[in-house]
């Protein structure tokens, strides 16, 4: 009985020792937090192992991760699969088809989200300001530049060609003029107006000349050979050459002192505002100017976008990754990682193991205990 009761005790202590051992083992992986001091001695075993080996084990998880779990090729695997492609540009299609085309806003407002106010003012003014400088500088040009340097050369040479037509077509409205009845009467009244001027002797001739028809007859016939005459032409001809010579080298501006511009300016501003119609124009819709632009968009243009895009971010991937330096990241987050809260989630994980192995060295213990029992009881 004496020996059955040794045997059990030295179990049950064994036991108590092995759980209890293990148990302190297992806690003694986190705690405690910090170092414990007894005066300026630190208690061996103070902080616990992954405290005390916190920047070290931080470390070693970031140089796992970098090199073996997110390496550059892995990332680019799974980044740039065709089901990640797939999944970012049906994205892409859905947010541009919300916010662009199955949206109501204009373009004013579109405008006024990206931060431009009051744009139809502002593109009237410089609608305003553009039409102005032109104008002064075409003003300038004309008062300062001869009219054969301001008007094109083809023009200026298209005009010198047309001079003897005109001669030649001013000459036959001449001759139709003096032909007709209008030019009949014309002719009696100088010729009657010309002898009436000269006094008594004018009184003698317009006596003998009772009837002038046939005075004014022989003048029309004469004026229309004067007209006919090649001299006449060439030297009507030679006249306006010189004449539009020398206009030539005038300004426009010389010959245009009396108009005024201004209002002429203020009705091009006005015209040209007026087309522009920019209030109009920036309160449609982007549907409005692009009806068919949906599907264009959707299928033409977002599937070569996400492409590009991809294609943009595989080849500076390795260099992001590397200014990113992963490695330093999962450090710094390890480091800063509360130690209560990794304690909580491994136990909480494997507190099922932990308790098993804490009853394992309770089991050993025991046994460990009966078998020296049954040794001191054989040495007895």
């Amino acid at each position: 009985m004496k020996t059955a009761f040794v045997i059990l005790f030295m179990a049950i202590i064994g036991a108590i020792i092995g759980s209890a051992t293990n148990f302190l083992a297992i806690k003694m992986i986190f705690r405690p937090y910090q170092a414990k001091y007894i005066g300026k001695w630190r208690l061996p075993f103070t902080p616990g192992l992954i405290p005390k080996r916190r920047g070290e084990l931080a470390r070693q998880i970031g140089v796992t991760v970098n090199d073996y779990l997110l390496t550059p090729d892995v990332i680019k695997n799974k980044l740039f699969s065709p089901e990640i492609r797939f999944v970012i540009l049906q994205f892409a299609q859905t947010k541009v088809e919300e916010i662009i085309f199955l949206n109501n806003r204009t373009l004013k407002e579109w405008l006024g989200l990206a931060g431009f106010k009051n744009v139809p003012e502002k593109v009237e003014g410089r609608v305003d300001d553009f039409i102005e400088k032109q104008f002064l500088h075409f003003k300038q040009e004309l008062t300062t530049k001869p009219i054969e340097e301001v008007v094109p050369e083809e023009i200026m040479k298209s005009v010198d060609q047309k001079v003897p037509q005109l001669v030649d077509t001013l000459l036959l409205k001449g001759e139709d003029y003096i032909l007709s009845s209008k030019g009949e009467i014309t002719i009696k009244n100088l010729l009657d107006d010309f002898l009436a001027s000269k006094g008594t002797l004018g009184g003698i001739f317009q006596m003998f000349l009772s009837d002038s028809s046939s005075i004014v007859a022989k003048i029309q016939h004469e004026l229309v050979r004067i007209l006919r005459s090649s001299e006449t032409k060439n030297s009507i001809v030679n006249i306006l050459n010189e004449e539009w010579e020398k206009i030539k080298k005038r300004p426009i501006m010389t010959y245009l002192n009396d108009i005024q511009l201004e209002p002429i300016l203020m009705n091009i501003q006005s015209y040209a505002k007026k087309e522009l119609a920019i209030e109009d124009r920036l309160n449609k819709t982007i549907h409005y100017y692009f009806p068919n632009g949906h599907d264009w968009v959707k299928y033409e243009i977002m599937p070569k976008v996400v492409d590009k895009a991809l294609e943009i971010a595989e080849i500076h991937l390795e260099d992001v990754l590397r200014r990113l330096d992963i490695k330093e990241v999962v450090r710094e987050q390890v480091n800063s990682f509360p130690i209560e809260k990794l304690e909580e989630i491994v136990v909480g994980i494997a507190s099922r193991e932990l308790m098993m192995i804490t009853f394992l060295g309770g089991f050993l213990g025991g046994l460990i205990g009966i078998v020296q029992g049954l040794i001191v009881q054989l040495l007895n």
